[in-house]
């Protein structure tokens, strides 16, 4: 971010905000869904929307399993989320350890229940459920292990979330209760993403939700001092650009307020989707999935671990570590930064299964994070036969990496090759065919001397007696 530069609430000023070095080299943080839908544990982490929507799989579930919503509704799930096993410094190791930069939990999801201590309702954690600060213990753990903190609000979509409850006889229809559901406003029961992100919907957010909307997230930013505000999709209604104005001036002046002295990082980032910011305003985020070349300026891919749910739900269907990381290097190599997901259980657990996954990956980032923090792209990305699916929500949609797969980092004059399977057979770099000069090839994480020559198809370097870690291996060419 420019050095003293102020910020005014329009896009032609917001367009002077430069990418944090910090961010650019983190290349790595953990997303974290958790909340009141982690008690349910079914379906996924709309189950308070789908709960209302009579002819959903959520909704006959609840009524077999709780009762009717009128009896009991989303809000009786609240004391259930208890968190009597939240360990934030626990949960901060195991994020180092996995080798993330960043951290960036949910403070308010579209349910409504925020993680945080707000001034602005009474549904919070803070005051309900665990009544415990989440965010604010999260921050504070975050910070003694020198990772950079962010938050995330998904609130704007509050304006409709719980709408299906307007349709029958339930608890969304008690005055006594408006606070936590309202204002569940009327929109289509089932929709495609990329569509609602087109459309100018109606009703449109009026004044009073989007001047509370914006005192929210004014309020995290004071309160919290996050290095990265991330925002989910809705919020690119034509209503909200004004808001997103004032929000980013705000944050961003804040931000050189502060400095690096009470953060420990020095500039923010603010995450959104599709065309809610301009290019230069902000950072591009990708909601489970890619691109399909290098670009720039830096973007963002969130993803999680988990194929079909953000939250906790039994029966979780997980996705291999080396595809995780097989889109890590894909990622890094087309200037981008994984931002990876987990969601804890309601007690604060994390699940065995993401903590493995999430160490596996530190494992291989112990190993080869040279190749991936503080890297650059190459003029190329890579080469290779599998095709990475372009666009939102194409993340499962690509068959595993092949050895064939390369991909490409830098930093200074060295140049990484991502493998993106273990070889067993001479691994040709087609790209390298011209004859660059190269002086030196190493194995990271081995000390196994590198047997390497060019012919007209490439570079050929054969491939390790013993692989150094799992999955990818990482070809350093000096």
């Amino acid at each position: 971010m420019t050095t003293g530069t102020y910020f005014e609430p329009t896009w032609e000023s917001l367009e002077q905000y430069e990418i944090p070095d910090w961010y650019q080299d983190a290349k790595f943080g953990i997303f974290i869904h958790w909340g009141v839908y982690s008690v349910p544990a079914f379906g996924n982490e709309w189950y308070p929307r789908n709960m209302y929507l009579a002819g959903s799989s959520e909704f006959a579930h609840h009524v077999a399993t709780y009762g009717p919503q009128a009896k009991f509704g989303y809000k009786d799930f609240i004391p259930r989320f208890t968190a009597e096993k939240f360990d934030p410094a626990a949960w901060v190791d195991l994020f180092h350890r996995a080798g993330a930069k960043y951290v960036v939990p949910v403070a308010e999801h579209h349910d409504g229940f925020a993680l945080y201590d707000s001034a602005h309702s009474d549904w919070t954690a803070a005051k309900m459920g665990p009544k415990r600060d989440i965010i604010g213990e999260l921050a504070r753990a975050c910070r003694a292990r020198g990772l950079a903190v962010g938050v995330s609000s998904h609130r704007a979509e509050h304006w409709f979330f719980m709408g299906g409850g307007r349709d029958f006889e339930s608890d969304v229809n008690d005055p006594a209760y408006e606070g936590f559901y309202g204002p569940a406003k009327p929109h289509p029961r089932h929709f495609d993403t990329a569509e609602w992100a087109s459309k100018d919907w109606q009703p449109r957010p009026d004044g009073k939700f989007l001047e509370d909307w914006l005192a929210r997230c004014v309020e995290l930013v004071d309160k919290y001092q996050p290095h990265v505000f991330w925002f989910d999709w809705w919020i690119e209604q034509i209503v909200f650009a004004p808001y997103l104005q004032r929000f980013a001036a705000h944050y961003y002046n804040r931000a050189r307020e502060w400095g690096d002295t009470a953060t420990g990082y020095s500039g923010v980032v603010i995450n959104y989707k599709h065309q809610a910011f301009p290019d230069k305003t902000a950072v591009l985020d990708i909601e489970r999935g890619q691109l399909t070349d290098i670009r720039y300026p830096l973007w963002q891919t969130d993803t999680a671990v988990a194929k079909h749910s953000w939250g906790y739900v039994k029966d979780q269907d997980y996705k291999a570590t080396g595809d995780i990381i097989g889109d890590l290097i894909d990622i890094v190599s087309k200037n981008g930064v994984l931002l990876l997901n987990i969601g804890p259980a309601p007690d604060g657990t994390i699940p065995d299964p993401e903590q493995r996954i999430l160490l596996e990956i530190g494992d291989w980032l112990a190993v080869n994070g040279e190749a991936i923090y503080g890297t650059r792209p190459w003029k190329r990305y890579g080469e290779g036969p599998t095709q990475v699916v372009a666009g939102s929500f194409n993340d499962v949609k690509r068959p595993s990496f092949s050895a064939q797969d390369i991909r490409f980092t830098t930093k200074g004059d060295t140049l990484y090759a991502h493998v993106l399977a273990l070889p067993r057979e001479p691994v040709v770099i087609h790209s390298l065919s011209g004859a660059p000069n190269i002086r030196r090839v190493t194995l990271l994480g081995s000390s196994e001397s590198v047997q390497w020559s060019h012919t007209e198809a490439g570079l050929v370097i054969q491939p390790p007696g013993k692989p150094p870690c799992h999955h990818a291996c990482v070809f350093k060419l000096e």
